[in-house]
């Protein structure tokens, strides 16, 4: 199983991440949203930045995580290495339990490929495919406004 694929598009950045698990493929797509701007490994795992979100659908939970991600790298001007995250189905939809690891944006070691602008709903999925051994993976598409 490849963990993050990225695929070609015409002027945006669009990826496929996949996990054994819901929680892994989310945790991979926000790793490969990341990656696309800069180098996780780069980034030391200094500070944690808790993420509580609920939301009706795992699309919709998808995209609220990933957009989470890009709002706090933006605002808190932090750099993410390590995404853990813990998913369970509720009453009203989906509510996932997150930390995010990182650390403040340094210029003098952080150095940006692409300025992501927003996530898109454009070509946006998720589900789970039957894989080689009989086993179940998720996959994740996601197509980044850069």
């Amino acid at each position: 199983m490849k963990a993050i694929e990225y695929l070609e598009h015409t002027a945006d950045v669009k990826f496929r991440a996949r996990g054994r698990s819901l929680e892994e493929a989310f945790e991979n797509a926000g790793l490969a949203m990341l990656t696309a701007m800069i180098d996780p490994a780069t980034v030391r795992a200094e500070e944690t930045w808790p993420l509580e979100i609920e939301a009706e659908s795992l699309e919709a939970l998808l995209y609220d995580w990933l957009s989470e991600i890009l709002y706090l790298f933006e605002v808190e001007l932090a750099a993410f290495s390590i995404f853990e995250v813990e998913i369970e189905e509720v009453e009203a939809g989906w509510r996932l339990s997150g930390r995010i690891r990182g650390e403040r944006v340094d210029p003098e070691r952080h150095f940006f490929d692409t300025e992501v602008k927003a996530v898109t709903l454009h070509q946006f999925e998720i589900k789970k495919e039957a894989a080689d051994g009989g086993d179940e993976i998720w996959t994740a598409q996601v197509v980044l406004d850069v």
